[in-house]
């Protein structure tokens, strides 16, 4: 695996102005398999002023060009898939299957939207005797998370440099090493220097100089609601933009008239792909008391298929772990009935837990308020649809969900009444082109598609 102890910026690798280093671990098994260098205040500074410098030119880049850059980007992830599933699987502890999947092959398909967007987004439009252009905000930081490593940084670059931007990406420090394999694509698909920018480094120190450098014109940022207040906060005070992807506790409503044995089995899969660290994972499901214990039942079987270590991997350190560990215990010293898994290291090496289900979970319990990100499922019971939207609605979150039911329209209805970003109806496929965020405390703005476009665009209306 190859790796830099350098940052990349300004089109070239060179060497952090600080000396620090960030071990890069494989949670499966807990060996160090790389350093990457921490990244200090002057190492942003240094980004930033490249992002700026290049803004001009990016900025009037005919977008038919820019879509040429981010169509050469995208075949170079292509041509690096296998690198990029083998790297994830190996700082994130994600199953190869998986990896190759989702990890390589999510980015793959939203480089390629906006490699298409970009040369047919309408940047200018007349609305009565004005003229509207659509121009890039300037430039960007971009701040991401671990569990989607590749994923999170594409949908925020390809829409950035689609719009004209520049940027200035700090990954997390978890998962650096195919930040580093992007950059290597972005300067193979020629790129001008300094359009993108990368910059290694922790989140107190670097993310925290990237939220608050008066060089960046819009902070974009994906991780937890806590984090992401902070630089909400940070932004508003300099009257900065700000796009956030936080967290979730999403529902999954299963209505009587659903197909039950395969409402509970997608989800139960839902729950634990990517060993439960995703944002929008329907980690709730409410079933109508009529068929509540069949539901636990199916939901307990459907959990004990994946085994550690070979259907669903680790948890990506060992602090995760721990927290996920904590709050099994907390489901049950609250009253919560283990019906799979429970709190115990399934395995004596690496970071994993035991897929967990748990029954008679009540809508005030901690398990069914907070976003645990890991693989456990609480199955709630409702009385009545109004019952099932209460509680659906009842937490702080807002980001997805879904609805099952036997009819398309009940379904469709029932979705309506959710407060959240996006509802999966009747098992819906993810589609790369739709607008992606949440609702109250999951978050501000939208990734992917033309609305993810639009987050890095700015209107300036000509009269005449």
């Amino acid at each position: 695996m190859k790796q830099h102890d350098a940052m990349y910026i300004d089109g070239s690798w060179r060497p952090a102005e600080g000396g620090g280093t960030i071990e890069v671990v494989n949670p499966a098994d807990g060996q160090v398999i790389a350093t990457v260098p921490a990244g200090s205040a002057a190492d942003v500074d240094a980004a930033v002023r490249a992002a700026r410098a290049a803004l001009p030119g990016w900025a009037a880049t005919p977008p038919q060009e820019r879509a040429a850059r981010l169509a050469a980007l995208r075949d170079q992830l292509v041509a690096r898939a296998d690198e990029i599933a083998a790297t994830v699987t190996a700082e994130l502890g994600a199953p190869l299957a998986f990896s190759k999947a989702v990890h390589a092959g999510a980015p793959i398909a939203v480089c390629g939207s906006y490699a298409e967007l970009a040369g047919t987004y309408a940047f200018e439009e007349k609305i009565g005797n004005s003229t509207v252009l659509h121009e890039p905000v300037g430039v960007v930081g971009a701040i991401t998370p671990w569990n989607y490593p590749l994923h999170q940084v594409v949908a925020k670059v390809a829409p950035a440099l689609a719009a004209g931007c520049t940027i200035v990406l700090k990954p997390a420090e978890d998962t650096p090493l195919v930040a580093q394999l992007f950059a290597e694509c972005v300067d193979a698909a020629g790129i001008p220097a300094g359009v993108f920018n990368l910059v290694t480094g922790l989140g107190p120190v670097a993310g925290q100089a990237l939220a608050e450098h008066d060089g960046i014109d819009l902070v974009s940022f994906t991780g937890s609601t806590a984090v992401g207040r902070k630089i909400g906060a940070l932004a508003g005070a300099a009257v900065k933009r700000v796009a956030l992807e936080l967290g979730g506790k999403s529902a999954n409503v299963i209505l009587p008239s659903a197909d039950l044995a395969k409402a509970v089995g997608v989800g139960v899969a839902n729950v634990m792909a990517n060993s439960g660290q995703t944002c929008s994972a329907w980690t709730r499901m409410l079933v109508h008391r009529d068929r509540y214990d069949e539901a636990v039942e199916l939901a307990a079987a459907a959990a004990a298929e994946y085994v550690p270590g070979e259907k669903i991997g680790p948890l990506v350190n060992a602090g995760q772990q721990a927290r996920v560990r904590g709050y099994i215990e907390r489901g049950v010293a609250e009253g919560a009935r283990l019906v799979a898994g429970g709190p115990e290291a399934p395995l004596e090496v690496g970071c994993y837990v035991r897929p967990t289900v748990f029954a008679d979970v009540t809508p005030e319990m901690t398990i069914a308020q907070e976003e645990i990100f890991g693989p456990v499922l609480s199955v709630l019971c409702y009385e009545d649809e109004d019952d099932a939207a209460r509680i659906a609605n009842g937490t702080v979150y807002g980001l997805a969900g879904a609805v099952w039911a036997g009819d398309e329209a009940e379904a469709v209805a029932f979705a309506r009444r959710l407060e959240t970003g996006q509802v999966d109806i009747n098992g819906g496929r993810f589609n790369p082109l739709a607008p992606f965020g949440g609702y109250k405390q999951s978050g501000v703005g939208r990734e992917l598609g033309r609305h993810g476009l639009a987050e890095y665009l700015q209107t300036k209306s000509l009269q005449f």
